[in-house]
């Protein structure tokens, strides 16, 4: 188990060592958290992490319980040289759609940062407009230790979030289920129907048009 968790990190820290190599010292890893949920903002962190000092359990968020978030989340924050965030709330997703709010987003955290990086890991597909160099990696938070800990940044801030808005709206369950569509969910919006924090254009299938 431990040569398998080892073989793992070592794998995680590839992309980052070979720019090292390359001459980059200040590496950032950026992901986002709620592009797929009925409800609540996105949220994007960037996270510079330090070249020698890895962060032992650091891996994509959707694979970690939500203890072991938290404590990552901490840990994280504790020994990175920098953390930026980046939030878009339902207004600007309804307005530019969830992929544009996502890119801005995005681009908030790295602006957010009190270091400005060399290079810039996007986690996707998609690149966002800077003035950085940089590279998109399709499952980014399961490959590159900067991407994993900005996906557990994200996670855990969005998640915050949600639970607090639970404490104002607790028929919908937003701590449990984090604005995700699940069966609880879409029934509570069928019966009480949208708050201000939900996305129109994502719930129309479930809200009844009146007549």
């Amino acid at each position: 188990m431990k040569e398998k968790e080892e073989e793992r990190l070592k794998h995680m820290l590839e992309i980052e060592d070979s720019l090292y190599q390359k001459g980059y010292k200040i590496i950032c890893g950026v992901d986002e958290a709620g592009r797929g949920p009925l409800c609540g903002p996105v949220v994007a962190a960037a996270v510079i992490l330090k070249p020698d000092d890895m962060i032992e359990g650091v891996n994509d968020s959707k694979k970690l319980s939500e203890k072991k978030r938290e404590k990552l989340y901490e840990d994280i924050m504790s020994n990175a040289l920098a953390v930026g965030i980046g939030i878009k709330d339902v207004d600007i997703i309804e307005k530019v759609n969830i992929l544009n709010a996502t890119k801005l987003a995005m681009k908030e955290a790295i602006d957010n940062l009190k270091i400005r990086p060399e290079y810039v890991l996007i986690d996707g597909n998609q690149m966002i407009d800077i003035d950085i160099k940089g590279e998109t990696v399709i499952s980014g938070d399961a490959k590159s230790e900067s991407i994993a800990a900005a996906s557990i940044i994200a996670k855990v801030t969005r998640d915050r979030m949600l639970i607090e808005w639970d404490k104002k709206y607790p028929e919908y369950g937003f701590a449990k289920h984090k604005g995700y569509g699940t069966k609880a969910h879409i029934e509570a919006i069928q019966k009480y129907g949208l708050t201000p924090l939900h996305r129109p254009s994502f719930c129309k299938k479930f809200v009844k048009e009146e007549k």
